[in-house]
């Protein structure tokens, strides 16, 4: 065992902003923590950069709702300068020529917008969101607690039985839609309450949002649960926009921590876990040096932690293949624009900034669509026809392009991770060719929109992977499948935040509750390595 050149209390591999959390919480207690990123920024996928003289975007991350409102209270994250102002509306698709849906916020102007399409349908939409409502608040209950652990003996019990209390205190109806959110894919949900196909893929979209699934997946309603428990400066339901981009967030929470005690390296890349006595004890970095620690909390890719940094000998070997089994992949393709001027819609024409160029954009107007899109990938590799979401965020903040320009983030759908061989990602032909359907997927709705094109970042999975960790290009650390949610989450038995080795936790996206910029897996991560460790001071 090589000797340490300095000692901690917690070491945080990775400062993706729930590293940072786990970082601010644990200095916050007086703790000494410090946190290694591989980068010279912080933030992991959510940062901002310039892609373009002039531009500034998001570069994965790319719009906010999730993260917690308990973590941006707890953390002053409006001291340290974070400011979310919100969208306009909520979402706008293009259908065709002369059809469109621009769902607005309040529930009469959606019904309103909807009714165009069915009067059936605008009817129960009142119904369907109090419903959808009242299962996010039971999952939003959810989200701030360790889940129940297997091995756990009698404290898996009382949690379970808690956990199961909750849900039969529910009406009957409302325990069936759990249980239909959590088993069923988002077609058959959605069945059950629309009639128009237009309409019912307005819905699902949120199903296969990061999920390398088609609508009728299985497991897919609960995706489309997962992106609707989110809120903007109190409001439930809204998504919004960090001014100075998702890298606002990030550098807020690094403030905070900062401020807190905790020292926050970068350009700091881990090469290996310690282990001595079947327990993690440091680490060394990749130019040597050793660092010490009472507890090691990792904010990376399960799958990537297993695979390359903890050593292969350290678990037993059917342990460490759960881990590197998980099922990851998200389907996702990311690319940043410069734009001389806003997308003119041919079914709202205009480049005036409109609601429509303030929302997500979405093409994918039916299930088919949805449904099709994914098929291609399977066979093809990538969607001819992609399910494209684009977000203006300059139409809300100026300060990311220049006077009268504007910035777009394009989160696509759907590509494989790995391409059928012997075609790869590695090859920038592919990843260019698939760029040019994207590029011509908006411009046949937009028909300015290729010609506005100033320049464009282009990120397919293996770039996600290289760049960001992102396991296979998987923007959660491993799929929100039933079989990795919860106490299943990242794998049975560690669900608790706690590792195969004594003294290592897990504190990124692969841990319960899952993906998206929330910031609750380094929150809850930090509270259970505070417990362990006052639990061990009892005894020094």
């Amino acid at each position: 065992m090589p000797e340490a050149t300095a000692t901690t209390d917690v070491i945080i591999i990775g400062g993706g902003h729930n590293g940072l959390v786990t970082a601010a919480y644990l200095a916050r207690t007086g703790l000494a923590v410090v946190v290694l990123e591989k980068h010279n920024v912080v933030g992991g996928a959510a940062v901002t950069e310039m892609f373009h003289p002039g531009f500034r975007n998001s570069v994965a991350s790319y719009t906010v709702s999730l993260l917690n409102p308990k973590i941006i209270k707890d953390l002053e994250l409006a001291r340290y300068g974070l400011t979310i102002v919100e969208r306009p509306a909520a979402n706008f698709w293009p259908i065709d020529e002369t059809r469109s849906l621009l769902l607005p916020y309040g529930s009469q102007a959606r019904q309103d917008a909807i009714a165009k399409f069915s009067k059936a349908d605008a009817a129960r939409l009142p119904a369907y969101e109090a419903m959808l409502e009242r299962a996010a608040d039971v999952v939003r209950d959810l989200v701030l607690q360790t889940p129940p652990n297997v091995g756990d003996g009698l404290l898996t019990l009382f949690k379970g039985a808690k956990l199961a209390r909750t849900v039969m205190r529910l009406p009957i109806e409302d325990q069936r839609v759990i249980i239909d959110l959590f088993t069923k894919s988002a077609t058959d949900f959605l069945d059950a309450w629309f009639q128009s196909p237009i309409v019912k893929a307005a819905f699902a979209f949120d199903g296969i949002v990061g999920a390398y699934a088609a609508p009728s997946t299985p497991g897919t309603a609960y995706v489309l649960l997962h992106h609707c428990f989110g809120e903007v400066n109190g409001k439930s339901g809204v998504w919004g926009h960090a001014l100075g981009g998702m890298g606002a967030i990030s550098d807020a929470i690094a403030a905070s921590a900062r401020e807190a005690g905790a020292e926050i390296r970068t350009e700091a890349a881990v090469q290996k876990i310690l282990v001595e006595n079947d327990g993690a004890v440091g680490v060394c970095l990749e130019n040597g040096e050793v660092i010490k620690a009472r507890a090691i909390a990792a904010a990376v890719a399960p799958k990537l932690l297993f695979r390359d940094l903890v050593p292969k000998d350290a678990v037993a070997d059917q342990v460490a293949q759960r881990f590197l089994n998980i099922k990851s992949g998200s389907g996702t393709f990311r690319m940043n624009v410069a734009l001389s001027e806003l997308p003119d819609f041919s079914v709202r024409p205009g480049v005036k900034p409109d609601l429509h160029h303030g929302s997500g954009i979405i093409i994918g107007p039916t299930l088919d669509y949805l449904e099709a899109a994914y098929l291609d990938a399977c066979q093809h590799g990538w969607s001819r026809k992609p399910i494209v979401e684009m977000v203006i965020p300059s139409t809300l903040d100026p300060s990311l392009a220049p006077e009268g320009q504007h910035v777009a983030s394009l989160f696509v759908q759907h590509v494989a991770p790995h391409l059928p061989a012997p075609r790869t990602w590695e090859d920038e032909r592919e990843k260019e060719a698939f760029a040019n359907v994207v590029i011509d997927t908006v411009t046949e709705h937009a028909p300015n929109f290729r010609g506005s094109i100033l320049a464009r970042q282009v990120l397919s999975p293996l770039d996600l992977e290289r760049r960001f960790g992102l396991v296979d290009g998987d923007i959660f650390h491993g799929q929100l499948s039933l079989s990795q949610l919860f106490a299943l989450r990242p794998v049975m038995g560690h669900a608790n935040y706690r590792l195969p080795l004594k003294g290592l936790y897990l504190c990124g996206s692969g841990a319960h509750p899952g993906g998206g910029v929330t910031g609750v897996p380094g929150h809850n991560a930090a509270r259970e390595i505070l417990r362990d460790i006052k639990k061990h001071m009892r005894w020094i």
